[in-house]
């Protein structure tokens, strides 16, 4: 079994490469695993969110040949992209399976964090993040600080709770 030597988490906007890699994994997480319909998958704000993708280096003990494999991705929004919600919004989380015992959604999450807290400061609005969580994973966005905000509702075949954050913002 190969052992993670290191990490990294790249992001951009229109790097076709990258958010090829990220589609990839959401189409086997939220499709294939957990078998949400494929055209639901993919919207009309893909060529504006900003693609967060983790990448690990595995090493073969065996061998020490390492290679370098894409495991996680999360997507960011800012309030422009929304208006009507004036908020940040974090969608489209998604780990390989092999992966998740490795905490990397924490990761992920913590960079996106990170970024939505400078855009926040640099153009002086509140860093308030909200996302629409699937109800088993409520208590991962609880250990961010994320509460629950009104009733929960059917997002694609699934019950869904939007939650929401306020960040501080990036010192």
């Amino acid at each position: 079994m190969s052992k993670i030597v290191s990490w990294e988490i790249v992001f951009g906007q229109d790097d076709q490469n990258l958010i090829s890699e990220c589609h990839r994994i959401r189409k086997e997480v939220f499709h294939l695993e957990q078998k949400f319909p494929l055209d639901t998958e993919f919207d009309d704000v893909e060529h504006i969110a900003y693609h967060f993708l983790l990448r690990v280096t595995e090493q073969d003990p065996a061998s020490g040949e390492t290679t370098i494999k894409s495991v996680g991705t999360i997507r960011g929004t800012t309030p422009d992209v929304y208006p009507a919600i004036n908020r940040y919004k974090l969608s489209r989380l998604a780990v390989d399976i092999d992966y998740r015992k490795h905490k990397f959604g924490r990761l992920l999450t913590e960079k996106l964090h990170k970024w939505i807290q400078e855009d926040a400061k640099a153009t002086n609005r509140p860093a308030v993040v909200e996302c629409h969580s699937q109800i088993p994973a409520m208590g991962f966005y609880a250990k961010f600080g994320y509460t629950p905000e009104g009733e929960q509702f059917d997002e694609d075949g699934e019950p869904h709770q939007n939650m929401v954050v306020n960040l501080p913002l990036a010192e």
